[in-house]
C-alpha cells in the first residue's frame, strides 16, 4: 500500500514537471523586435522631448551650449511671451471652431454616405463610389485654385466658413464608414423593414448607434489633421482675426527668423495640448473602431 502511494506521488510529480513550462532565454528575434521598438520610440518621442525642454529654457540660452537640451533650471517666461506677441486666445478659438465643425460635419456626411453605399441599392452605385475614391488620389494643391474661385464667388473669402465648408465632404471617411456598415449584420435592416421602418429610420435607429466606433475614428482623424493644417488657411485667409493656430504661430519667428527659438517652441507645445486632450479622451473609441470585426 505504501509502495503504491509512493509510486502515485512520483507519477504525479512527474506530470506536474512535464506540464510546467520551462523558462526560455530571450531569443534573437525578441531582442531584435525590442531593439526596433526602442529605436522607433526614440525617433518618435525625441523631437517632442527636445521641443518641450527647449521651450522651458531661457530665451537667451535656447540654442546655447551647442544646442544642448539641458540647462541649469526651468524657465517658463517663453510661454508668457507667446501670449504677449500673438492673440493666442483668438487663435485657439478659431482653431477649435474650425476643426470642431469640420470634425462634426465629416462624421455626419461620412455616416450618411457610407450607409448609402453599403446598404442602399441603386443604379451606378459602384461607379459613383469609384469616383469618390478617385478624389483621394488628387492632391490638395491641385484643387486649391478651383476651391478658391468658388469661395470667392460665394462671397466667403477671408472667412472661417471658407475653411469649414470645403472640408466637410470626406472621401476617406465615406470609405471608412462604408466598410464599417458592411461589417454590421444585414439582418438588422431586414428586421427593421419588416417592422415598417424606412431606410432613414433604419439608419437612425438601428445602424447609427452601432457605428459610433467608426465615427470616432473619422472625428479624431479629422480633428488632428485640420488642427495642424497650414496650407489651406494660408491660401484662404488674409486677416489676422481669421488665422488659425498654426498660421498665427508663424509670427513668433519674427522678421527674417529673428524671434526667440524658445518662444516659438513654447507656442508649438501649447498648440499640441488640445490635440493631445482629444486623443486621450477618444482613444477608447479609436481602439474599438480599429479592432472592430477582428473576432468575427
Amino acid at each position: 500500500m505504501t509502495t503504491l502511494t509512493e509510486n502515485e506521488s512520483i507519477a504525479s510529480t512527474g506530470r506536474r514537471t512535464a506540464l510546467t513550462p520551462r523558462r526560455k532565454g530571450l531569443s534573437g528575434r525578441t531582442v531584435g523586435r525590442a531593439t526596433i521598438l526602442i529605436v522607433a520610440t526614440i525617433l518618435t518621442l525625441g523631437p517632442v522631448v527636445w521641443t518641450v525642454l527647449t521651450s522651458m529654457r531661457p530665451p537667451t540660452e535656447s540654442l546655447g551650449a551647442g544646442g544642448s537640451i539641458f540647462s541649469g533650471g526651468l524657465d517658463f517666461s517663453s510661454y508668457a511671451d507667446v501670449f504677449k506677441q500673438v492673440h493666442m486666445w483668438l487663435l485657439i478659438w478659431n482653431s477649435v471652431l474650425v476643426t470642431g465643425l469640420i470634425a462634426v460635419g465629416q462624421m455626419f456626411t461620412a455616416a450618411l454616405a457610407g450607409y448609402v453605399f453599403a446598404r442602399i441599392e441603386f443604379k451606378g452605385r459602384g461607379l459613383l463610389f469609384s469616383v469618390v475614391l478617385a478624389t483621394m488620389m488628387v492632391p490638395m494643391q491641385v484643387t486649391i485654385v478651383p476651391v478658391f474661385m468658388l469661395i470667392r464667388g460665394m462671397g466667403l473669402s477671408d472667412t472661417l466658413l471658407a475653411l469649414i465648408l470645403p472640408a466637410i465632404p470626406t472621401a476617406f471617411g465615406t470609405f471608412l464608414m462604408r466598410q464599417f456598415f458592411m461589417g454590421l449584420p444585414g439582418e438588422l435592416a431586414e428586421a427593421a423593414a419588416i417592422d415598417g421602418a424606412s431606410p432613414l429610420r433604419t439608419f437612425r435607429s438601428v445602424y447609427l448607434p452601432l457605428a459610433w466606433p467608426g465615427l470616432a475614428i473619422v472625428g479624431i482623424l479629422a480633428f488632428n489633421f485640420h488642427w495642424n493644417e497650414f496650407f489651406r488657411p494660408l491660401i484662404l485667409t488674409i486677416s489676422e482675426e481669421n488665422f488659425t493656430l498654426p498660421l498665427g504661430l508663424v509670427s513668433l519667428q519674427g522678421n527674417m527668423g529673428t524671434g526667440s527659438v524658445a518662444t516659438v517652441l513654447a507656442g508649438v507645445v501649447l498648440s499640441m495640448i488640445p490635440a493631445l486632450v482629444v486623443f486621450l479622451f477618444g482613444q477608447r473609441y479609436l481602439r474599438e473602431g480599429l479592432t472592430a470585426g477582428i473576432n468575427k
